[in-house]
């Protein structure tokens, strides 16, 4: 018989207590709230460290996979989810090639996009021609006006085809609010048309029409609690709407589709899609459903646009990935990997690879599918899961109060809410509290745009000038890069400043300064030239002349500067704009001598760099 020994055990486990006592002694006597705790945008408290007593009141450990109240995901032995990719349907001969080619690549769920106009018995047999659709998920979305008459001729081809309807999975989306958000449109009359659709779909028990789209909020820059929130008052819109028109709960509940975001907070997009199905079968179990798997919630999840980027693009591959991550690990129902190219051009072969291969990586490579949650017990993931749940309860509560998700969007309350947050985000990425890898953070000093251009649309989401009509409020999807993007094309076309590191004395902070200030700079787009360092401000400043430079960055200490920069500036005598690293101690002193330009932590570097901008003729 083998040794079985317990390892460890002439250690003492040290207490909660023991580790804050510890901490204390370490920060030397600053605050543990303000240097260690972390307050989130969500609206909570995270800690710096969390043991198995902060679990002790927690539900959610207790739960098991498969069953209510589905935390741990609608599966009992495995992970898998659907790869999905997305065709906008111009021609349907091009896009049955299409998706032919693509299930031969991984695929096995596919999303077509038609347009109203398009819906015909004709289109959708040449569509899904040579298509076993009983081992494909299919996904078909359209204008809200055509919906039913959609899912009536997808009824009417499966059983032509002879299809076991008991195999079929696949989804005609029918999501009229969402236009409400989007383009300010008033669709509530279509709302009826809802239960004519479950109702043509009823006996497909893998059949999905009522869908949310709570991505377009996550698109828009949403919170996770809000996203979160609001799917959940949308959701019951919905299946609070179906029910009072007769439909049966079970089946109201189970053709119902939730299509998220994903954004770039690694484990609190873990926690949200195990706190969203927690709460909505909360919510359906209201309903009194016959059967308890009626309460699974189904998620589509697709990767963020919001914090995509022009410049850099590779790097949107970064944050595709880990998001992707998240959703798998969070057991989503399917998966869109968003093209890396997405913010400036139709995604091409090779970009449509890339993001396939990112879920092929993740499940065939790393084995995501095969752990059902494997978060679960994780001291961190689970007071995330909890504290969102709570947070995201709080919001859903209070869209009922407002007369439920439909009166809040009528009356601005959701749009006026995400705007705000998109107006408090893009602020923040000016000022570099929020961080985007190769924008306003760490930019590529010798990338040029090379005619890339954001794609642009209308509030509708198509390339128009015309004015839309808006009864209602719609919702702003700029992304967060678009700012500096704007910034850096309009100074590649107009003028590239050159900006001459004068680094001096103590070499340590001019060489930190120098580097922050390349960094700053670079972000409009600007040539930078960083140096060694110089003996005297003279020869730095006639190095800077010699190298055409419009900007002279003096970098050294604080102390120094009262030593440096005036001489510096004075030597400078206007030949060039004179700009000094930080925010020293003798910074009014220096403004007195005429010095006007600084750059530092807690400088706007977006208004900022607009300022130099103008004041370079730029």
């Amino acid at each position: 018989m083998a040794n079985k020994e317990k390892l460890f055990t002439e250690f003492t486990a040290p207490t909660t207590q023991e580790w804050l006592d510890k901490i204390q002694v370490d920060l030397k006597g600053a605050d543990f709230q303000k240097r260690l705790v972390w307050r989130t945008n969500e609206g909570f408290n995270v800690q710096p460290f969390y043991r198995r007593e902060d679990l002790a009141n927690l539900k959610t450990p207790d739960a098991l996979p498969g069953e209510f109240p589905f935390v741990r995901g609608n599966k009992k032995d495995n992970n898998e989810w659907y790869v999905r990719q997305n065709i906008a349907v111009e021609d349907p001969k091009e896009a049955n090639a299409k998706a032919l080619d693509i299930l031969n690549k991984g695929i096995d769920s596919l999303g077509f996009r038609i347009k109203g106009s398009d819906v015909s018995a004709e289109f959708i047999e040449t569509l899904l021609k040579d298509i076993y659709c009983e081992i494909v998920d299919l996904n078909f979305r359209t204008c809200p006006r055509h919906a039913l008459e959609l899912a009536q001729i997808v009824d009417a081809y499966f059983t032509k085809k002879g299809f076991d309807k008991a195999k079929l999975s696949f989804t005609v989306g029918f999501d009229p609010i969402e236009s409400i958000l989007t383009k300010g449109k008033d669709m509530t009359e279509l709302l009826a048309e809802g239960p004519k659709i479950v109702e043509a779909l009823k006996d497909y028990p893998k059949a999905h029409v009522m869908t949310v789209h709570t991505e377009t909020l996550n698109n828009a820059g949403a919170y996770i609690v809000q996203e979160l929130g609001y799917a959940l008052a949308w959701g019951n819109e919905y299946l609070q709407q179906l029910v009072d028109a007769g439909v049966d709960v079970d089946l109201a509940a189970r053709q119902m589709k939730f299509y998220m975001g994903v954004s770039e907070n690694y484990f609190m997009e873990i926690a949200k899609f195990r706190a969203a199905r927690l709460l909505w079968a909360q919510i359906v179990k209201q309903y009194e459903p016959k059967d308890d798997a009626s309460c699974k919630m189904t998620i589509n999840a697709t990767t963020s646009t919001y914090n995509q980027t022009l410049f850099d693009s590779y790097v949107n591959l970064l944050r595709s990935q880990t998001e992707a991550m998240s959703a798998a690990l969070g057991g989503v129902h399917s998966m869109v990997v968003t093209p890396f190219d997405a913010p400036y051009e139709k995604a091409t072969d090779f970009s449509e690879r890339i993001a396939r291969n990112q879920q092929l990586l993740i499940k065939e490579e790393a084995h995501f599918d095969r752990i059902v949650d494997a978060s679960a017990g994780s001291y961190y993931i689970e007071h995330l899961t909890d504290a969102l749940a709570q947070e995201g309860w709080k919001l859903f509560l209070k869209i009922e109060d407002e007369g439920g998700f439909l009166e809040a969007c009528k009356k601005g309350i959701v749009q006026d809410d995400i705007n705000a947050t998109n107006v408090k985000r893009h602020g923040d990425a000016a000022k570099r509290k929020e961080f985007l890898l190769g924008t306003n953070q760490f930019p590529n000093f010798t990338e040029k745009s090379e005619g890339k251009r954001a794609v642009s649309a209308c509030c509708c989401g198509t390339a128009t000038n015309e004015t839309c009509e808006r009864p209602f409020k719609a919702i702003d999807t700029t992304r967060l890069a678009a700012d500096f993007e704007d910034l850096r094309i309009h100074t590649e076309e107009t003028k590239v400043p050159v900006a001459f590191m004068l680094t001096i004395g103590n070499l340590a902070m001019r060489q930190a300064r120098a580097q922050f200030s390349c960094n700053f700079l670079a972000c409009a787009g600007y040539k930078v030239i960083d140096n060694l360092g110089f003996k005297t401000v003279e020869e730095g400043v006639d190095a800077a002349l010699e190298a055409k430079a419009d900007i002279v960055v003096i970098c050294s200490s604080d102390d120094e500067y009262a030593e440096y920069a005036i001489p510096a500036f004075k030597y400078l005598n206007g030949r060039a704009m004179f700009v000094v690293a930080g925010a020293p101690a003798c910074m009014e002193d220096l403004k007195a001598a005429g010095i006007e330009n600084f750059v530092h932590v807690k400088c706007n570097v977006l208004e900022t760099l607009k300022e130099y901008n103008q004041k370079l003729g730029i």
